[in-house]
Parts: C-alpha cells; structure tokens; sequence
C-alpha cells in the first residue's frame, strides 16, 4: 500500500532516535549469539548488539548466507527458573521496517515486571537496515525528487511516464540483486526467526508483531508451531489477500478514514473555515489537490499531498496538524506548513528508499500479481470513481510489482495448525492499512486466538496510550490469559473483547513564542 504494511505513526514515532546500530560480532546459525555494544550507544546502556548469519536459501543451508542484525534488551529475570519467559522477539511491520528500532521501545513500555521476564530482541529482516545486504535500488533524491509527477494521470502520457518510472525501478533491483531477489520471501523471514530463535539456544520463544509483522509472525506460527510460547497480532494483516487484493481492499479503507478526517474538519468549521459539512471540505481538499497539481507549492505537489494527508489515515494524532496546513494553503495561500509536515512525516532518505526496496522485493515475490498493464488500470479507474484518495497513489506505490524481475510465488497457506498456544490478536475497528475483516479471518484460521477491538481507526494499538489495550497485552505476556475467557465466546463479525477508543483530537490554538509563530507540529509532536 502507500506508504507500507507497517506502524508509521503511533509505536514507531516513539521509538525514533531510540536504536543504534546493530551491528557487532557475529555468530552462525546453531553457533549462538554473541552479544557485545552497539555502534553509537554509550557503554554500560542496557541494550547490546550482535548479527546472525542465516541461508540465503533455506532450501540449500549449506549455500550462500545472509546477516541479520539484532538488538536485545536483556530482562534481569528472563531466564530465571522461577518465571523466566525467554525471548520475545518484535516486529513493526513494513514489510521493509527495522525491528531493532522497535525492541527499546517496547522493553520501556511493558510493565516492569513483564518486561524483567523477558529478553526483548529487534532483528533487521532481510535486506532491512544494518542487516546485509541491504537492499536499494535508487538514489531516493533522484527517484523521490520532490515535486514528483502527478500520481493521477491526465492522459495516456503522463500514465506511460509513471508507467516507465515503475519499469525503471524494478529492473534496477533486478540488476543489483539478482541473486537476492528470489529469496525476498515472508516465507524465508520466517525461517530466518526460527534460525534466529536456534542461534539464541531457545526452545521457544514469544513474538510482538505489528501490521505486516502479524503476518509474518501468523507465517511462523503455522511453520513452526511448536516453537511459539506467546503471540501477539496487532492490526492484522488478511492473509488471504496478499497482496494484490490486499491492496484493493486498503485503496477503500483508506478512503473511509480520510473521509472521516474531513468529516473532523467540517466539524471545527470555527476553527479552519473550510467547510461546515463534510461535502463541502472534500470539495475544497479536491480543490486543493488540483491546485497544487497545477502549480507546485516549493516541494509539495498533488502527489507529496497524497504522500502527507495518507498519513493522517495511520493516525489521528496528527490530525490538527494536517488540518491546519490545509486552511492555512487554502484561506491564505501559504504553503509552508505543508512543506513542514512533508518534510516532518513523509520525505525520502535512503532508509526509506532501503524500505521501499524490501517492501517491493518481498510483495512482489510472495504471490502471484498481474503482469498485464491493462488489468491494473482497469481496476484503477474503478476504484477510483468510488474511492478516489488512494487508487491511483497506491496502484503506482506498487506498480513495480507488474514488471518485478521474479515472478510471485505460493504464499504460505496460514492457520490450520495444531498445538499452538493462545494468541492474543489487537486490531481497532476503522483502521485503514489492515481492515478489519482480517483480524476476524486470522481469528478463524487460528482457533486458540482470541481478538481484542478498539473503536477507533488508529493503526497500531497496544502500547499506544490505550490503558485497557495495554492490561490486556501485559496480562497475556505476563500468563498467557486473554480476554474473553479460554472459549471462543463470540463467531462471526463480533470480537471477543473490546476497549474504548480515547477521544478524537481537538484544534490547537496559534501557539506563539517570542512574538513569533510555532510550527503546530511543534506542539504535537515536539520536533
């Protein structure tokens, strides 16, 4: 989708400028882990750093290897006799995230004596971040060269130009990476775990996955059942629909979510003055896309537009932000709040161009896409006449895919397993990048799992801010209870146990310092 499968906001915007780096002195599979600093932390921090090498190839374990890097956060009573838990392992998603970003965070944010009964453990995917190699296929200043072109095309030339921009990339991945490539699957992530888990010297281990992370870590349950001891879901990824429909159904989503910010908009008509109805401020952000398709505002086109407002359907934190940027371009033709939130949440550096890479490389080879051009776009045109804010942005985000160097494959078949433990899946119920019928799909694919809803449309919610959220998961890691009860309470569309959502935000007054003015990105998220 735009953007990836992974916690943009929320978790992931905590953790930033948490994690060093990951790389230390290495370790084979089956020869354990050794564990020393981590570039750029001081010494004595509680975190340590290490890689482990993995097959390229599982199928070949005596051929070509790949390093993963891994960070850990050792719990002072993981692995004491009396109510040691081992090993959880966290993922934020993408596919394309780093995972060593996320475990610092995590260990912080579990109650103390939780998080003292485990080894909290990030690990880089392959080709993610500090593991190697990894992988990029562009110079993101030239490839994300802001203002981009467009994402709607207005006729069959500027479609054949976005249309070459995809071929281009994908073949420069080919080039690069040939012998890589074939192997970016979430089948062989998953392995790669379960090598991960035989390097640490753990029987079983636990797994905190977020977004895509929930279907990797559904992938590993159902290869390696008997190595899970807890496994938390949040904002479930449909494994049925990887990924092609995956994406169609998140092209719909996300235009009920940002319909849903416009309905906000309209609702503080006082405050932006853009409209006292939700038609009306859809009408002047249509306007508003069309204005700066027209003419470019510094870096922000009608395609960097789309870039920024779909971050706004991760999260309503940033919601005020999004919304004054938008009435101040619109009431007062200034364009620099919208730069600001380009610049804040959406601007390409090379990690993102690392993680774009690894979410093409993965998507692409994990099943079957359509390789015929004129099935993209006729599907295109028809989302787009019911769904418009995402179809044509998230058709081009994944075009790649139709001219990928190696064909898809056969996705794991998820579930249908035995003897797993109980699973505690989180999903709120209006969240736009893993919809909802998902997490009830996994649910019935996993019939030791129980599912947690939260009502709002926030992606990624545990150890969000949400109280009854967070009981729930530390009373799970801490014993393995879940909500509901032990039986499956309620089939169908119900889950089987829910939390409030917290109130929707509210517009911030003009902040002024000095006699100056504040960026209000400022006071939301303290940059």
């Amino acid at each position: 989708m735009k953007r990836f499968f992974g916690v943009t906001l929320g978790v992931t915007a905590l953790v930033a400028g948490l994690t060093g780096g990951a790389r230390a002195t290495g370790a084979a599979p089956g020869e354990g882990v050794v564990w020393g600093a981590c570039p750029g932390v001081r010494a004595g921090a509680a975190v340590e750093c290490a890689t482990v090498k993995v097959p390229l190839d599982h199928s070949r374990p005596g051929g070509p290897t790949i390093s993963l890097a891994l960070n850990r956060i050792k719990g002072s009573a993981s692995h004491d006799h009396a109510g040691g838990l081992g090993v959880l392992l966290v993922n934020p998603g993408g596919p394309g995230a780093s995972g060593v970003q996320l475990a610092r965070y995590v260990a912080a944010a579990l109650p103390k004596d939780v998080a003292s009964r485990y080894d909290v453990v990030g690990f880089d995917p392959r080709g993610v971040g500090a593991s190697e190699p990894a992988l990029s296929c562009a110079d993101p200043k030239k490839h994300f060269a802001a203002p981009r072109l467009d994402q709607v095309p207005r006729n069959e030339a500027a479609q054949a130009s976005l249309m070459a921009r995809a071929r281009r990339y994908a073949d420069a991945c080919g080039v690069r990476y040939p012998s890589v490539l074939p192997h970016m699957t979430t089948e062989n992530s998953a392995r790669d775990m379960d090598a991960i888990r035989h390097a640490l010297g753990e029987q079983k281990v636990s797994y905190l996955g977020y977004s895509y992370g929930t279907y990797l870590g559904a992938v590993y349950a159902t290869l390696f059942p008997h190595r899970v001891r807890r496994l938390v879901l949040d904002s479930v990824v449909d494994p049925h629909d990887v990924w092609y429909d995956a994406n169609v159904a998140q092209d719909y989503a996300f235009d009920r979510r940002h319909r849903a910010f416009l309905a906000w908009v309209a609702r503080y008509h006082d405050a932006y003055r853009l409209g006292r109805t939700e038609r009306e401020v859809t009408t002047a952000w249509y306007a508003m896309r069309a204005r700066l398709g027209d003419r470019p505002a510094g870096l922000v086109g009608a395609s960097e537009l789309d870039d920024i407002y779909t971050v706004g359907g991760y999260s309503n934190a940033i919601w005020p932000q999004l919304a004054n940027a938008f009435s101040s371009y619109m009431r007062k033709n200034r364009a620099n709040e919208l730069e600001a939130a380009y610049r804040q949440h959406v601007e390409h550096d090379a990690a993102a161009e690392n993680s774009y890479a690894v979410y093409l490389a993965v998507q692409c080879r994990d099943a079957e896409w359509p390789r015929d051009w004129a099935r993209w776009h006729a599907d295109t045109v028809q989302i787009n006449a019911r769904a418009p804010f995402m179809a044509w942005p998230n058709a081009w985000y994944n075009a790649p895919c139709a001219f990928w160097p190696e064909k898809g494959g056969t996705p794991v078949r998820v579930g249908g397993v035995a003897h797993l433990p109980p699973i505690l899946l989180v999903q709120s119920r209006h969240d736009a990048a893993t919809p909802y019928p998902g997490a009830l799909r996994v649910r019935n694919r996993f019939p030791s799992s129980r599912l947690l809803v939260e009502g709002g449309g926030n992606h990624g919610v545990s150890l969000g801010g949400n109280a009854c959220v967070d009981r729930h998961l530390a009373a799970y890691l801490r014993d393995g209870s879940l909500p509901g009860g032990g039986a499956a309470q309620n089939p169908g569309r119900r889950p089987d146990a829910a939390c409030d959502t917290g109130p929707d935000p509210r517009p911030l007054p003009p902040i002024v310092s000095g006699g100056g003015h504040m960026r209000l990105s400022q006071a939301i998220l303290g940059d």
